[in-house]
Formats: structure tokens, sequence, C-alpha cells
């Protein structure tokens, strides 16, 4: 099954955190939180202003972002578990250290 979100609304699969500590402590299932860094499987066209005009989206599929701790709606689409916010719920785009080099 396809989805398309509507509008300003966007498609994310959550990234699981590490499961250890930078000591090397293994956290355990009951202690995680969930986790606030997602990839961007779908975009809508974006929202319209006050004239009619289309918003462009800030995002695009691929993008890893940052999200609010309890931002969006979850879903399960095909199985997976999935949350679907809007694009004013996404707190940045992460940029890998490479790329950051190189536009340095």
């Amino acid at each position: 099954m396809a989805f398309t979100p509507l509008h300003d609304r966007v498609l994310v699969r959550r990234i699981e955190a590490e499961e250890k500590t930078a000591g090397g402590i293994i956290i355990p299932d009951t202690a995680k939180e969930k986790p606030q860094e997602g990839e961007v499987l779908a975009v809508g066209a974006g929202a319209r202003d006050e004239d009619g005009e289309r918003i462009p989206m800030d995002v695009k599929v691929g993008d890893r972002i940052l999200f609010g701790k309890w931002s969006g709606t979850e879903v399960k689409i095909n199985g997976e578990d999935l949350v679907i916010m809007k694009e004013s719920d996404i707190l940045g785009i992460i940029t890998p250290a490479a790329e950051v080099r190189k536009a340095a």
C-alpha cells in the first residue's frame, strides 16, 4: 500500500537510538525513551497561504530529522510503525558531518 500525506504533513520512520551509552553501559528496553530522530518517507504538497498559493515544504524524502518528543500521530502502515506529523512539528534537519565539512 502506498501512502501520500496531504498538505503540510510528513510521514516519518523513527530511527532507533543506540542501545549502549558512551561508557559501554547497555540500556534496557524498559528505560529507553521513544526516539526523537527519524527519516522522512513521504511529504505532502505543502500548505496554502491566504491567497491560495502553495507554500513549498522545507523537508524532502530521505531527510534525517529531529522532532519533538510528543509530536505526530503514530500509525501502522504495511505492518511498520510510523509517525505522521505536521512540518511545523519538525525541529530541524540533521546533516551528516561529512557533508558539513564539504560545504565549509
